[in-house]
């Protein structure tokens, strides 16, 4: 039988955030959505302008 502790079972506090923890910063996000809206504008003057 598998003894499973309390102290086993809790995440320590010093492990490494991952990549949906930095996507979910705001400023990141206002970042990528300015980027993604100038591609976005730049493929549609391309398409419809040009």
């Amino acid at each position: 039988m598998v003894d499973t502790t309390q102290s086993e079972a809790a995440p320590q506090k010093d492990e490494p955030r991952g990549c949906l923890f930095a996507l979910s910063q705001p400023p990141l996000m206002i970042f990528l959505a300015v980027i993604g809206c100038l591609i976005l504008m730049a493929a549609l003057h391309d398409l419809l302008l040009l």
